[in-house]
């Protein structure tokens, strides 16, 4: 028996144990549930039998018991689902160090999730989150530190063994450096896509873990090349800043993604890594439910009309996605400051009540640190309550004349004339108030704002709305009516941000008021092609320096081959392929009339090579359903023809703004572009979702 094999009966008798303490541990915790449901039932009924006549105590006891019984519950369920996982795959992968001034080697177990011995308090697994679980994704073998609360701590890095446990049985031990060559790397992503999300936590590399693992306070984009790990990057460190800091961000971290098939796609990592209560959403859908009553066009319209060529679109596109746009929007609610009211002097029975300088030092001087139209509002009450005062003196000068000349009166002349002087008093009355009335319409012409929507349909020359005249408006009324977010949100995560413009992340930051962000994208998969670099790689004004860029190169998703292909849509920033080799990319030629029958053959093909997910890619929707209907007879697909179809694996036909952020087992793309010798942002976004086989068509046109 060679020491392959002794390692491998070591490892075994390893699992065996854990598995044990496993199996323990969830028995503890159930029996924790049920003595705790047992001592509030107890308590319960001694609680009413003595106070049984003071209802008042007792709804005060029953509502202590839910919470005491919820935050107890909670947090035995929560370690009985994760030791549940465990019992499937308890750890992935061990690390053995020593740390400056001990003596001996420790060895680390490290699993998706924590466990701890409560018969020694021995940690048996360490949760991948916990800072000492870094030196496991630590790129080599010898000096490394990590993070403690005590400080850094010093260690010299001995061994690494990535481990392969599936439905509690060990398949395969690997003695490693974990580098992109590292033998688990490349078995997972040789995996079918499902899988391979389910997996990547045990293929994290140090690239990515590194910046994971960075401080909450850090602002960060991460620029990535397709296929680099940035959803991977993003989720797991939503659940590494969570586990970190969970009392601080527990409901309170909100995922943006690009695209509803896209959300629906990740829905399950996070809680597969044990978090809940993300929320996540896109920006489309954020801005929508805060503005309410606002149309905009549909995004797959939007979309078509850029891939159409409508050049007066395009332009606007373009122009809106542009820092002129933005410095346009900034200059507007800067020039509102002194020309959007036209001042006037406020009179009450032509009387100045405010001059029109006054008024203008209410704006300027005394109200200077309200947005303008909360400033507005507050002014025009300061000046009515004003007038108000004057109506009272007038109001009260008019009942001293009545009293007074009541007095000059005899009884008999006053039992005459009582009933005319009160309605000719109360006619008076009516004059005093009518005069208000008419000052507060005089205010209301010079001292009055727009709706929001109303206000920026002018200043767009009431144009029809896209997505990205949400951002703008959301601003405005950030910076003019001094709107605000009313949920809690402590961090953001921003995914395929290369297609937000600036004054998108002004929006978000301005409005949700949070100043802890996680940006990711790729600048070569912009939908649209513009002369600026990408808002993403220009955020230090808008986060005062606080930013930090990191750029990856390097591709973990597609063969060399797939990705070599890709590289040639680019004319800077080529991507570093992963050595993992594949079979080379296959190209036709072919007319309408074949070309049916040839994606049908390349499916079977496929198919039969095990692949589990396949994509027909399509520049546009153009199509794309009859195109469905004809394959369907062969072999069953779903069109992803509007954002609300759920992917669920399978044959998939769909346009090229729906696959972004998406991989798939196989890929075959339907290309119709007459000019393929010059960069080409779509087919490389097309080209980047296969991981394991990539097809491509070139559609002949007569």
């Amino acid at each position: 028996m060679d020491n392959k094999d002794v390692e491998f009966l070591v490892e075994k008798k390893k699992l065996s144990e854990t598995l044990e303490i496993l199996n323990n541990e969830i028995l503890r915790a159930l029996a924790k549930r049920k003595a705790i449901t047992e001592y509030i039932l107890e308590s319960r009924k001694n609680f009413i039998e003595e106070y049984k006549d003071d209802e008042d105590a007792v709804i005060e006891f029953f509502d202590h018991e839910r919470y005491a019984k919820e935050e107890a519950f909670k947090t035995i369920d929560r370690k009985l689902k994760e030791m549940t996982i465990l019992k499937e795959s308890p750890y992935f992968g061990r690390v053995t160090f020593v740390e400056d001034k001990e003596q001996y080697p420790e060895s680390l177990y490290i699993g998706r999730f924590g466990v701890t011995n409560e018969d020694d308090l021995e940690p048996v697994v360490i949760d991948w989150r916990a800072p000492i679980a870094s030196l496991f994704y630590h790129g080599t073998l010898g000096r490394a530190k990590y993070k403690a609360p005590m400080g850094e701590i010093e260690t010299e890095i001995l061994g690494r063994r990535q481990i392969i446990v599936k439905k509690g049985a060990l398949e395969g031990i690997f003695d490693s450096e974990i580098d992109v060559k590292d033998d688990i790397l490349q078995k997972v992503l040789s995996e079918n896509s499902s899988e391979k999300l389910r997996d990547i936590i045990m293929t994290i590399q140090q690239e990515q873990d590194d910046i994971i693992r960075m401080s909450r306070e850090i602002n960060m984009v991460v620029d990535g090349v397709a296929g680099s790990g940035k959803t991977t990057i993003a989720l797991h460190r939503v659940a590494y800043l969570l586990y970190n800091y969970r009392k601080a961000l527990e409901g309170r971290v909100l995922i943006l993604g690009p695209n509803s098939i896209f959300m629906e796609y990740i829905s399950q990592v996070l809680p597969s890594l044990g978090e809940v209560g993300v929320k996540q959403d896109t920006f489309v859908n954020f801005a929508l439910n805060e503005l309410k009553d606002i149309e905009v066009m549909e995004f797959q319209e939007y979309i078509e009309k850029i891939y159409s060529g409508e050049e007066e679109f395009l332009n606007e596109v373009r122009y809106k996605n542009s820092n002129k746009f933005t410095k346009f929007i900034e200059d507007f609610i800067a020039n509102c400051e002194h020309d959007y009211f036209k001042l006037e002097d406020v009179y009450y029975y032509g009387e100045v009540v405010y001059s029109k300088e006054e008024i203008e030092k209410l704006f300027i001087e005394d109200y200077k640190y309200m947005p303008l139209f909360k400033r507005n509002e507050k002014i025009k009450r300061v000046i009515i309550s004003k007038i108000k005062n004057k109506r009272d003196e007038r109001v009260w000068k008019l009942n001293k004349e009545v009293e007074e000349y009541k007095k000059t009166l005899t009884s008999e002349q006053l039992a005459l004339e009582e009933l005319n002087l009160e309605f000719s008093r109360r006619i008076k009355i009516r004059e005093i108030v009518r005069e208000v009335i008419n000052s507060r319409k005089a205010l209301d012409e010079f001292i009055n704002c727009e709706k929001p929507i109303e206000l920026y349909n002018r200043i767009n020359e009431y144009r029809r709305l896209t997505h990205l005249d949400l951002a703008p408006i959301l601003y405005l009324m950030v910076k003019l009516w001094g709107a605000k977010y009313k949920g809690d949100i402590k961090h953001i995560v921003i995914d395929e941000a290369q297609d937000y413009s600036k004054i998108q992340f002004m929006a978000i930051k301005e409005y949700i008021g949070c100043n802890s962000f996680t940006i990711l994208g790729d600048s070569n998969q912009r939908l649209v092609k513009l002369d600026e670099k990408p808002a993403m790689l220009n955020l230090s004004d808008i986060f005062d320096g606080n930013i930090h860029e990191f750029k990856l190169n390097k591709s973990y998703r597609s063969t060399k081959e797939i990705m070599e292909y890709a590289n040639k849509y680019l004319q800077e920033e080529k991507i570093i392929p992963l050595v993992r080799s594949g079979d080379a990319v296959r190209e036709y030629t072919c007319n309408n009339e074949d070309l049916l029958n040839l994606i049908i053959k390349v499916i079977k093909e496929m198919q039969q090579e095990g692949l589990g997910s396949i994509a027909v890619i399509k520049k546009d929707i153009n199509g794309l359903k009859e195109l469905g209907n004809l394959i369907k007879e062969e072999v069953s697909n779903v069109v992803f023809d509007r954002e609300e179809v759920i992917y669920n694996g399978g044959i998939v036909l769909i346009p090229s703004y729906f696959a972004k952020g998406l991989e798939f087992d196989g890929v075959i793309i339907l290309d119709e572009d007459e000019d393929n010798n010059k960069e080409n942002l779509i087919k490389y976004i097309m080209s980047t979702r296969a991981l394991h086989k990539l097809t491509s068509i070139k559609i002949e046109k007569r």
